[in-house]
């Protein structure tokens, strides 16, 4: 019989339970091409440390049980490496292989690998019967490699060549010191980090957890992204859209997270631009229907206690991608951030648009912060939208 269960019951149940943090994320967003057995091995980067981890496995997408194991977790040293005698096998219920049902996820037992903040660890796990479907996360901006057989305990996986992907692994929790807490990032590219240097953590919410790092009255914030490229708010993926919606998805990318009290949604651009690109009436929206999935965005993650604080979308008027935007996207983009800046529906707004934007230009991004498509900030500019988050927001009762 396949063991787990439905993502929401875990994540629940993970909340509930005291000490444990969510210090990384990677939210899954599809099905990935058929993976034969082997092993796979993906770093990660903790925002806040603890003195043991555990992790979540998933097989949203899959279309038949999975069988996943032996699993270990160690410290990363440089590209597929470990540093040796640092790895410590990951055990589900006590054991150390698991069989996910179709569309289960499930967290690991504890493993008593104490980690710090801002420290990137490995995580390897063997397919003994590889994957039709594997659950995969997109541009994850971070490489994974490969051996053609079980190596999950190698200290570094034969030379190849790696994916920018994210498979299987969309959480790590810590066991965090007292009064630890997290915000989540959601959001799309931008969130998820397109354009930044690859395997240099130079997300907004990677470099927003180094701000963090570095003020001691607040080094116990997580930070987890839950952004996904090509996400939308209101409706699901459709090519070249892809993922859930954030209103599908809020629940288990977000809200269940466990220690989580802040949420930063920087999202709409790609809602917009559908209009322009897709034919079919249902997946053209107006300016009023985002400002609708916001609300109720902001309506969910009060009713669990959480501030919300919303993100102005960036200019974007001159990018070819996906397509070049028309007057009314260009409008929609304007109406959308008016109401964001002035509703006062949010607990607190972060003004990437006045930050990012060309002074010269307002609708479009400022050159130094362009990546080269004119839609997605580069290392310089995701540093810039996490230095305009103040920071002042995190006290009490902000």
């Amino acid at each position: 019989m396949a063991l787990g269960a439905p993502a929401q019951a875990l994540a629940g149940a993970a909340k509930a339970e005291d000490g444990w943090i969510a210090t990384w994320g990677a939210a899954p967003v599809s099905e990935g091409a058929p993976l034969e057995a082997g092993s796979i091995r993906q770093v990660v980067r903790t925002s806040i440390g603890g003195s043991a981890v555990r992790i979540r496995l998933s097989n949203l997408f899959g279309d038949a049980p999975l069988t996943l194991g032996p699993v270990r977790v160690a410290k990363a040293a440089d590209g597929s490496a470990i540093v040796e005698g640092s790895g410590q096998a990951v055990t589900f219920d006590g054991k150390p292989t698991l069989t996910l049902a179709r569309g289960a996820s499930a967290l690991s037992d504890p493993v008593a690998l104490p980690v710090g903040a801002l420290e990137r660890i490995a995580v390897s796990l063997y397919l003994p019967q590889g994957a039709k479907r594997p659950t995969i996360h997109g541009a994850a901006s971070q490489d994974a490699f490969f051996a053609p057989d079980e190596a999950t305990a190698a200290t570094a996986f034969p030379a190849g060549e790696p994916e920018d992907r994210r498979y299987f692994l969309t959480d790590v929790e810590v066991a965090a010191a007292a009064g630890a807490r997290a915000i989540v990032a959601l959001g799309d590219s931008i969130t998820d980090g397109v354009g930044s240097t690859q395997n240099g953590d130079a997300r907004w919410p990677d470099l927003l957890a180094r701000r963090l790092q570095a003020d001691p009255a607040l080094a116990d914030i997580a930070v987890v992204n839950s952004g996904i490229a090509g996400n939308r708010i209101v409706n699901d993926g459709a090519a070249p859209y892809r993922g859930p919606s954030s209103l599908s998805r809020l629940d288990r990318d977000v809200l269940d997270k466990p220690g989580v009290r802040w949420v930063l949604l920087l999202q709409g651009g790609n809602d917009i631009s559908a209009s322009d690109v897709l034919a079919a009436p249902e997946q053209k929206v107006s300016a009023q229907q985002i400002i609708d999935g916001m609300k109720t965005l902001i309506a969910r993650a009060h009713a669990r206690g959480l501030k919300i604080w919303g993100a102005t979308l960036l200019p974007r008027a001159n990018t070819e991608f996906p397509a070049p935007p028309t007057p009314a996207a260009l409008a929609k983009r304007e109406q959308v951030n008016a109401w964001i800046r002035d509703s006062g529906a949010f607990d607190a707004v972060v003004d990437f648009d006045k930050v990012m934007r060309d002074p010269a230009h307002p609708d479009r991004l400022l050159p130094a912060f362009d990546s080269g498509d004119h839609l997605h900030p580069n290392d310089a500019g995701y540093k810039a939208m996490a230095e305009a988050i103040d920071l002042t927001l995190f006290d009490a009762g902000k």
